[in-house]
């Protein structure tokens, strides 16, 4: 379990983006040396928890619940097949490009421990957004990525370090409650009757998930 490169990206000027400013950094490429992760801030605030990588629309991006993103080799290899062209880490918009990892099956709540000093926790997934479809110029892209359901995962920082290709990834810590995040995307996209599945997971969850979750526990259990 490794990384096979941290990608960060630059503010480009893009007609599929909605941002203020119509700027995106969602195109990303892997670095050499060391880059430098810590907590970005509070979410409307905070951008990328990666020194060096844009995040340029804070209203759904960035900040302290979505500070690293990751997504692994093996399932961009599955889309190259799928699509028929080749996908260069990065080039879904993720951080950190796996391998050995079973990114979207990852348990919300689950810490990675990435190098010698920086340690992760896992809070949701990636939910697919027009500016992702217009990135990757793929005719329904919104929907396919949503029906496969492995989004890759976002990550709150709990240390803060400095990260390589290259280095391992040691899984420090694993919930007992079972909430995978190929679950949360599901409840929150296309399968609405699963959120209160999510509610065990409370303590690390996405706070916009978790709030879904529990408003509609709170409707079933008001009928």
């Amino acid at each position: 379990m490794r990384l096979l490169t941290v990608n960060t990206g630059r503010p480009v000027a893009a007609p599929h983006t909605d941002s203020p400013g119509g700027v995106t950094g969602i195109d990303k490429h892997p670095v050499d040396g060391p880059v430098y992760v810590t907590d970005p801030g509070p979410e409307g605030t905070g951008g990328s928890g990666l020194a060096g990588d844009a995040v340029c629309d804070l209203r759904f991006h960035g900040g302290s619940h979505q500070a690293v993103y990751a997504f692994a080799r093996e399932e961009l290899d599955r889309w190259e097949q799928e699509l028929g062209r080749p996908l260069r880490n990065g080039t879904f918009g993720e951080n950190l490009t796996t391998t050995g990892l079973d990114v979207s099956r990852a348990l919300i709540g689950e810490r990675w421990r990435v190098g010698p000093d920086l340690l992760l926790e896992v809070t949701s997934g990636r939910i697919p957004c027009r500016t992702f479809a217009g990135h990757l110029d793929e005719k329904g892209w919104v929907r396919r990525f949503t029906q496969a359901a492995l989004p890759g995962a976002y990550f709150r920082v709990l240390a803060p370090g400095s990260i390589t290709a290259g280095d391992p990834v040691e899984i420090v810590h694993r919930p007992d409650h079972g909430v995978t995040v190929e679950l949360q995307f599901k409840a929150v996209t296309t399968r609405r009757d699963l959120l209160p599945l999510l509610l065990p997971a409370e303590e690390a969850l996405h706070p916009i998930p978790l709030a879904k979750a529990r408003e509609y526990a709170a409707r079933q259990a008001a009928v």
